[in-house]
């Protein structure tokens, strides 16, 4: 699920970092999202109420007695009215207040009157983040369930170095995303694999194929806002680590292979969307190979077949396969499928236009073991992983209710 026709409440209060709070009310307006914003009066000194309105489409709601907003008690109305309520900047004086349970400002006082999901990135300076008085509130904060965005850490406005920096707006975005997602694979454990290998052929070269990783992190961003406990194995991309997903780099496939295996053992269910080299040099040069005047022949070696060997693994997990072809798709698939003992195989023709590498679109035929085939439209990569996830969701096993687990606890007692 995305933030698409989904209320969101941003409120900024007076740091330096408002300034990134215009791209976010941008980036929320441009998934689709219905933005409201709340600007403190400190907030104002940063950035205008016109440039958010212009941005969010929508008035801005400044003071808590505007005759406007008080004829129809517009703190309670946009406080019913939102999905969640994100507050970027948070500043030491805003988290302290709403610690404290102080409602005097329109801001702190939609907080109190919301019966959504809060979440709150602080903002400020290293010292101050590190204060024992702010831990304290952010302590208390989460104790009552708002949601901390945790800060990053680099070059900061008032030039010291540390912890204290305002995440990305892709960032906030993400994790107000993971709020308003349902939770339908909440306590499952998803392990997913990404991107390309790379086989050395000496020190500074490697055979390699045109994955991006693209799909495999949409695939992780997905499940994580559904809730799974989520393991990205990822070959070499150009992409950043997933916020709240574990990120496992490796380069070769045997490294991938190790990797894999070890997390499969724990996971629920495994999709294994990396596109893994089929072949390795047998000998990797010591050193750089030169140019000579003759061919130069390369002995190429298999690789270990990832997909089959989690198959084997005793247990029970959902198996996800991803079929790339250029020809014959659904037939090579369904082998694929039947070989490798997958319960969803999901085959793309990677010459048809937005289904190649490196893009953000996939065209995908969805093949289970029933012989059923759904071909998809073209669809961004995080619609299709929400089309996957669904089929996932369907295919696993129920989990056992509380009531089953007593049960089978007392009959293994009784024996």
């Amino acid at each position: 699920m995305s933030v698409r026709d989904k209320t969101i409440v941003v409120g900024i209060s007076g740091g330096i970092a408002a300034y990134k709070s215009c791209e976010t009310v941008r980036l929320l307006t441009q998934a689709g999202a219905t933005v409201r914003v709340v600007l403190t009066r400190a907030a104002e000194e940063f950035v205008t109420p016109l440039t958010l309105q212009t941005l969010s489409g929508h008035p801005v709601a400044r003071r808590t007695f505007d005759l406007t907003e008080e004829s129809e008690i517009g703190h309670i109305r946009l406080a019913d009215s939102a999905d969640a309520l994100l507050i970027a900047p948070a500043t030491a004086n805003v988290i302290a207040k709403l610690a404290a349970g102080i409602a005097d400002d329109l801001l702190t006082t939609i907080v109190l009157a919301t019966r959504a999901p809060v979440l709150v990135a602080p903002a400020m300076n290293v010292h101050m983040w590190e204060h024992a008085t702010v831990q304290e509130n952010l302590a208390r904060l989460r104790a009552r369930g708002v949601r901390i965005i945790e800060p990053e850490s680099g070059a900061l406005a008032c030039g010291y170095e540390g912890a204290g920096r305002l995440p990305e707006p892709a960032v906030l975005v993400e994790e107000v995303a993971v709020a308003v997602s349902a939770k339908d694979l909440a306590g499952r454990r998803v392990l997913i694999t990404a991107g390309p290998t790379w086989e050395a052929l000496d020190p500074v070269r490697h055979l390699a194929n045109r994955s991006s990783g693209k799909m495999g992190f949409a695939l992780a961003r997905i499940a994580r806002r559904r809730g799974a406990d989520v393991t990205l194995v990822t070959g070499p991309t150009a992409l950043a680590d997933l916020p709240g997903v574990t990120c496992v780099h490796v380069t070769s496939a045997c490294e991938m292979e190790e990797a894999a295996l070890r997390h499969a053992v724990t996971a629920d269910c495994v999709v294994m969307a990396a596109a893994v080299g089929d072949y390795r040099p047998m000998d990797a040069a010591r050193h750089k190979i030169k140019r000579g005047r003759g061919e130069l022949t390369v002995r190429l070696a298999p690789n270990p077949d990832i997909l089959a060997a989690i198959s084997a693994l005793p247990g029970r997990r959902t198996l996800v396969g991803f079929a790339a072809e250029t020809r014959d798709l659904v037939a090579n698939a369904r082998r694929k499928l039947q070989a490798k003992g997958v319960h969803l195989m999901v085959a793309n023709d990677i010459t048809a236009p937005g289904a190649g590498f490196d893009v953000d679109t996939n065209v995908v035929t969805l093949i289970e073991r029933t012989g059923s085939v759904e071909r998809l439209e073209q669809m961004s990569k995080d619609a299709v992983a929400g089309v996957i996830f669904d089929r996932v969701q369907r295919l696993m096993r129920p989990r056992p209710s509380r009531l089953t687990r007593a049960g089978a606890g007392r009959r293994r007692g009784a024996r």
